[in-house]
């Protein structure tokens, strides 16, 4: 059975919602009700899907053993990643699948993990979870039965990362191109109501993850992905995706594996660490 990598139609799930080697994953979230994914799950998931908090699960300690901030939703631990993703009966085989109600923009974010503990068995729902209701797919509110524990082990990563000082070694010397993916507004320093400080790294462009999205929350397609992507990114190579603090970067670098675009870099702390240090320089307007 090939696996899929990057997205999934909704009938392509139902065939399999109750298949053993495969787990679904629901990954709702708000960041400014830190409740509302848990209590959407409780409303009505798709039937079998685990939960996934972002805030515990899909982020670690924000500050590290020397106190630094690490920005607001820092990469956990693999091994607790590990560890989890045995919880909910991961084996290295497992077919996972991702979704939201937003477009990706948080089931992005599992994805990337997945391959950075190097799975590539995993996709996102491509609509999410209006898609799948869309398509006449049932909803339950059960929480489903315990899988049996996973084996899932740790292997070569599938993506990259770069830390706080290659940015600012970019930022002095150049070599990369730095990528947002939060809305023009805030990345022109305008609206900004989650971060202390508004604006951009300098030298950054600015590709808004949701202009990947056609009007229904899907994908656009591979070619105009391409087309668009290759104006902000150039050489996905030589690219490094960041946004307020390293989850929506994930939707542009999983727009970039639809598009035929691989191998560039997350920066994880993104925004949101960049400004905890004030001697760090910031950028403000469209340049």
């Amino acid at each position: 059975m090939s696996s899929f990598t990057t997205l999934i139609e909704p009938a392509a799930l139902a065939a399999h919602v109750n298949d053993p080697k495969w787990v679904v994953v629901d990954c709702r979230h708000d960041l400014m009700n830190l409740a509302a994914g848990r209590d959407a799950y409780a409303a009505g998931h798709i039937p079998g899907a685990v939960f996934a908090d972002m805030e515990t699960e899909l982020s670690g300690a924000r500050r590290d053993a020397a106190g630094n901030f690490r920005g607001r939703h820092p990469l956990p631990e693999q091994d607790a990643f590990i560890e989890l993703l045995r919880g909910w009966g991961v084996d290295d085989d497992t077919q996972v699948v991702a979704y939201d109600a937003h477009g990706g923009m948080y089931a992005a974010r599992l994805w990337w993990m997945l391959r950075w503990v190097g799975h590539g068995a995993v996709a996102v729902l491509d609509g999410g979870l209006p898609a799948w209701q869309a398509a006449g797919q049932p909803v339950v509110t059960d929480t489903p039965a315990p899988r049996a524990r996973g084996t899932i082990a740790s292997r070569p990563a599938l993506v990259t990362t770069v830390d706080v000082n290659a940015i600012l070694h970019n930022v002095e010397h150049g070599g990369k191109t730095i990528v947002d993916a939060r809305a023009p507004d805030r990345f022109r320093g305008e609206n900004e109501t989650i971060d202390p400080v508004g604006g951009h790294i300098p030298g950054a462009k600015n590709r808004f993850f949701k202009d990947n999205l056609q009007a229904d929350g899907r994908f656009k397609a591979p070619d105009q992905l391409k087309a668009e992507l290759g104006v902000a990114v150039g050489d996905p190579q030589d690219a490094i995706m960041q946004c307020g603090s390293g989850v929506t970067a994930c939707h542009n670098l999983l727009a970039l594996e639809v598009a035929g675009m691989p191998g560039a870099a997350l920066y994880p702390g993104s925004w949101s660490e960049w400004t905890a240090d004030p001697q760090r320089a910031v950028a403000t307007g469209t340049a």
